[in-house]
């Protein structure tokens, strides 16, 4: 599968910005037709699966059902999750001020609204969607 058809295929998933990894059946090939080390290959590999749990997308929101009050781009019962992206933005405490709130509820930050407490929600699916909510622009 090339790499365009990869990428097609991602989006019609609904997968959002990320990771595409794709094994070859031939050997990597660096610059110039020097082959890259196993080691190299090694790293890559490693690295993208400790970083997979930081990747979570609108199916983690939607399983834990946080589109009942929340979506993307629009105002729901909650705000936006781009307005919760544009408000903790440059806010190096956000992911730690905010999974908490995932869990365990809260309010007076949006409005009288009161968010829930999501006891379905781990620490670390609370840290993911977070994470996943502060990237969006």
């Amino acid at each position: 599968m090339n790499l365009r058809r990869a990428m097609r295929f991602a989006r019609q998933l609904g997968a959002g910005p990320g990771v595409i990894l794709m094994v070859a059946e031939r050997p990597f090939a660096a610059a110039s037709g020097t082959r890259m080390k196993s080691s190299h290959i090694v790293s890559i590999v490693t690295a993208c699966m400790v970083c997979a749990p930081a990747w979570a997308n609108p199916d983690l929101a939607q399983k834990k059902n946080c589109l009942a009050c929340h979506q993307v781009n629009q105002k729901v019962i909650g705000p936006s999750f781009k307005e919760v992206a544009q408000k903790y933005a440059g806010q190096s405490d956000a992911v730690a001020r905010l999974v908490p709130k995932v869990m365990k509820g809260g309010t007076g930050v949006w409005g009288a609204n009161v968010m829930p407490a999501n006891p379905q929600v781990s620490e670390a699916e609370a840290k993911q969607l977070v994470q996943w909510i502060l990237s969006l622009k």
